[in-house]
């Protein structure tokens, strides 16, 4: 091994231990345990929400080896983040970073912990992109992807550059077959607002729906080829009482059209509760303005 390599190498373990303390194992599924960060010193440690089966029976294990029951703050499906909290003090928490100095070919490292103790990955950034909304709606600050090999446990788990900055937290279930690091200003957000409330409020319409293509003549009449088909309408939700009935086909909504059930998932964020909004449709064949108000929903579909 040349010096330089092996400076390098000792540098990177560096990073490793100085991070692992604020590193924990989160056992709350039956396939094996995942990874926690702790986000506040007194006890709030933030996961991914698919990692955790049921909401009782959690159970932290800190760097110093104590497990501890944890309480469910709160999750979001929609950024597939999930808040813990153990009745803890003084835990070591990461000095999170501004993830716009990184560059793609950049040197990562994923630190999780297992059963076993610390475990550690490294991989380089291998995408980069600005704000976007996952396939469930939830708006994430930017797009950071690695090429970390995904493990066991490396949801929830740490993602750092070569120098230790926290850049996000690794998560394998935002986007399938991607590892996804949710950045600083995500968490921030997401925990701030499950733990003043226990959930992250959305727009809610009441209704199922499935793309459905257009017929050619209804896509030159209407410019666009696809919509969302009304599948189901749950009484009394702002959907029913709009009048939307199955079959109805939605084709925009408050002028932005709808072709995917991640579109409109997209618009209905938090900031569209109690908003009046125009919805497209189509029925019987003929296009059709329907007016409503966006109700909320604290988890799930549109």
């Amino acid at each position: 091994m040349t010096e330089a390599a092996r400076e390098l190498s000792n540098q990177l373990a560096a990073v490793v231990e100085r991070a692992a303390p604020a590193v924990v194992r989160v056992d709350g599924r039956r396939r094996g345990p995942s990874t926690g960060v702790a986000y506040r010193p007194e006890g709030l440690i933030v996961t991914a929400h698919h990692v955790l089966e049921w909401d009782e029976g959690i159970q932290v294990t800190l760097a110093d080896g104590a497990t501890l029951p944890a309480a469910l703050v709160g999750r979001d499906p929609s950024t597939d983040l999930a808040l813990l909290r153990v009745k803890a003090s003084g835990l070591a928490v990461p000095a999170w970073a501004d993830a716009g100095g990184a560059k793609v070919g950049h040197l990562v490292l994923g630190v999780a912990r297992s059963a076993d103790g610390v475990r550690a990955a490294h991989g380089i950034v291998s995408a980069l992109g600005g704000a976007w909304r996952t396939p469930s709606g939830g708006f994430v600050d930017g797009y950071l992807e690695t090429d970390i090999a995904v493990f066991p446990g490396y949801s929830g788990s740490l993602l750092l550059d070569a120098l230790g900055a926290a850049l996000g937290l690794n998560n394998a279930g935002v986007v399938r077959g991607a590892g996804i690091a949710l950045p600083p200003p995500t968490l921030a957000r997401v925990v701030e607002t499950l733990a003043a409330h226990g959930h992250v409020r959305r727009g809610f319409l009441g209704v199922g729906t499935m793309t459905v293509r257009l017929g050619a003549e209804q896509e030159a009449a209407l410019h666009q080829d696809a919509g969302l088909m009304v599948t189901s309408v749950q009484p009394g939700t702002p959907a029913a009482q709009a009048g939307l009935v199955l079959g109805d086909v939605l084709l925009a909504f408050d002028g932005t059209a709808l072709a995917r059930p991640r579109d409109l998932l997209a618009r209905l964020d938090a900031e569209s509760v109690g908003r009046s909004v125009t919805v497209r449709i189509l029925r019987a064949g003929q296009p059709k303005d329907v007016a409503l108000t966006v109700g909320s929903r604290e988890r799930g579909a549109s």
